[in-house]
């Protein structure tokens, strides 16, 4: 069953998140600080982790970032009780695949955990093996993108991106020179257009940038199309 994890130490927290994740019938775990945090996440293997970012003996940010060095494409949810845009932008820079503040409606969270496992499972491959398909790696350049392996190489090298960059990057190549919107990008990443604030998408495609282009002020690769969307180059 797939499983939903929780770093927080914060009692209530763990309990309500607990209720959720079984009213979405997910299996649950959750550890009160970064140190066993990091453990039990290596033991359970879990499909998606929800990480506070205060935490009594790290923070969320660094637990992330260690996650993404180590090569972990799980989905991660921040939470925080801080609204500030420069604390989003910190929390997607380590490598984060949304973000919600506290407090929060359960519902929400719920929708926003749905929309990212479905997206998980669509890239995954999971629907294109029961129908016997095998997606093609996409190259462009010196860049390469694997459908549904969470893998994306730059000159044969592994690029550190979160899991959710990496499904906007798919989205893009599966129709390379296509122009997206944001409504579009929206609806293939989280199953609706409202489930995320526009604003990510800018925050993404900047990071994808600075991971993937030599000059990110200069794109070759992730293309803006002023005033409609994004598109992935098909030719360099």
């Amino acid at each position: 069953m797939t499983k939903v994890m929780l770093i927080d130490d914060d009692e209530s927290m763990q309990v309500l998140i607990e209720q959720i994740a079984l009213r979405g019938n997910y299996d649950y775990c959750c550890a009160g600080n970064g140190k066993d945090g990091l453990e039990m996440l290596r033991a359970e293997r879990p499909d998606f982790l929800i990480l506070d970012v205060m935490l009594p003996d790290t923070n969320g940010f660094e637990i992330c970032e260690t996650l993404r060095a180590e090569g972990r494409r799980i989905p991660i949810m921040f939470l925080t009780a801080k609204g500030d845009i420069v604390d989003k932008s910190i929390g997607f820079k380590a490598g984060a695949d949304d973000y919600l503040v506290k407090p929060f409606q359960p519902e929400e969270l719920l929708l926003r955990l749905n929309a990212h496992l479905r997206s998980r499972k669509r890239y995954s491959g999971h629907e294109g093996a029961e129908r016997g398909a095998h997606p093609e790696v996409f190259r462009v350049g010196d860049l390469e993108i694997h459908p549904g392996k969470y893998d994306v190489r730059l000159r044969g090298e592994s690029v550190a991106l979160s899991s959710r960059e990496i499904e906007l990057l798919e989205v893009l190549a599966s129709d390379a020179g296509g122009v997206f919107t944001r409504d579009q990008i929206l609806e293939a990443l989280w199953g609706s257009k409202d489930a995320a604030d526009p604003n990510s998408i800018t925050v993404m495609v900047r990071k994808i940038r600075e991971k993937i282009e030599d000059d990110p002020s200069k794109p070759c690769y992730l293309i803006t199309v002023w005033r409609i969307g994004y598109k992935l180059a098909d030719r360099i």
